[in-house]
């Protein structure tokens, strides 16, 4: 060290240099000839501190001792590496919650009938009429006539509004969801779930029936009793089941005054409680369904939960069509009208709105039913 005063302060913390270059911890004597000889112990690998041994912040561990490798003591808290969000994903498919099927449609069919301004219509019948008269060439008797009744319904409008905020939409779009389309869906959702309901039950307080509470339709009957006791299907064989539809169809082809073959296009249905009760067989492994289809070729069979009335379970036997013409639909005067977008200062507004006119049955004679299954 060529530098006298930093060697000096250097020496003030313990750090010394020596001038020759010796071994840290022995120094090497040498003979007259120039030979080593045995090392002796050097005075200041005994007695001079390392540079080290100054530092108090180095520490070997639980002997206390100096080292150069120990490791600093931590200042902050212990961590669990990364956020946890960042090791998650999002699945890019949406899962939509499960409701009840909407049968109405399916059952009746649907059909337009005036518009969102229409509030209400009338549905003529028309019925022929005469009498006959032994023939003579100068007789007038007999007489021919027509007549024509008008049967009234009331059309029912009803509305959803949409709502969305701008801060809203956007955070949905962090979520890789689009916010507005779901509102569309669930809008749509909401809109045909009340027209379903309509179909079946009309609505209260105005001219509009639905397929299970219409006044003009016949007085259910009631099935027989099962061996096992009561009426229910659930106590009921294979075979008691098919004696039940056979019923069914005898009191519709006694309603339509004998205008009916078993190869006639009919529609049964039930409700999703009892329908699984059509999978019972009989002694010959044959099931209840397989029987029926067999006697009644064209029949469709439909389940809807609505058939497990207050007062039973529902069955009903119907005819589609007769002599071309639909027994009842699903009336609607607008399925689905969007209403102009109503922009406020972030956020936006929509009303859906539609109408419904129940079912209209227009021929109730040709629907039987069975109530107590």
């Amino acid at each position: 060290m060529r530098d006298l005063g930093l060697r000096s302060e250097l020496a003030e913390v313990g750090v010394h240099f020596l001038d020759t270059a010796v071994s840290p911890l022995h120094d090497v004597t040498h003979a007259a000839d120039g030979r080593a000889v045995s090392p002796t112990f050097n005075a200041w690998g005994r007695d001079l501190a390392l540079a080290v041994d100054a530092n108090p912040n180095i520490y070997l561990g639980a002997n206390g001792g100096p080292a150069f490798d120990a490791q600093p003591q931590a200042i902050t808290a212990a961590s669990a590496g990364i956020p946890a969000f960042l090791t998650n994903v999002i699945s890019p498919e949406v899962i939509r919650i499960i409701t009840q099927p909407m049968r109405a449609v399916e059952i009746l069919g649907e059909r337009k009938e005036g518009n969102w301004t229409t509030l209400s219509a009338q549905f003529p019948m028309v019925e022929g009429a005469g009498t006959t008269a032994s023939y003579n060439d100068f007789s007038a008797n007999g007489s021919t006539d027509a007549q024509a009744n008008w049967v009234p319904r009331q059309s029912y409008h009803f509305q959803t509004i949409e709502q969305w905020g701008e801060r809203l939409a956007a955070m949905w779009g962090a979520a890789s969801l689009n916010y507005k389309a779901e509102l569309d869906m669930a809008a749509a959702l909401v809109i045909n779930k009340f027209y379903n309901r309509s179909g079946f039950y009309g609505i209260s307080g105005l001219t509009n029936y639905g397929l299970l509470n219409d006044p003009s339709l016949p007085t259910p009957g009631t099935p027989a009793t099962k061996v096992a006791g009561g009426t229910a299907w659930t106590n009921a064989t294979a075979q008691e089941i098919f004696q039940d539809v056979l019923a069914l169809y005898a009191r519709l082809q006694t309603q339509m005054g004998g205008n009916l073959e078993m190869t006639d296009a009919m529609t049964l249905v039930l409700s999703t409680n009892r329908y699984p009760n059509l999978a019972k067989v009989s002694a010959f492994n044959v099931s209840a369904l397989t029987t029926i289809m067999q006697t009644f070729p064209n029949m469709t069979i439909k389940q809807a939960p609505e058939y497990s009335t207050g007062g039973g379970e529902l069955i009903q036997l119907l005819l589609p069509t007769y002599d071309g013409i639909r027994t009842g639909y699903i009336g609607f005067t607008e399925k689905y009208r969007a209403h102009n977008l109503v922009t406020q200062l972030s956020s936006w507004m929509q009303k859906i709105s539609a109408g419904t006119w129940g079912a209209i049955i227009r021929r109730p004679i040709a629907i039987a039913a069975l109530l107590g299954i």
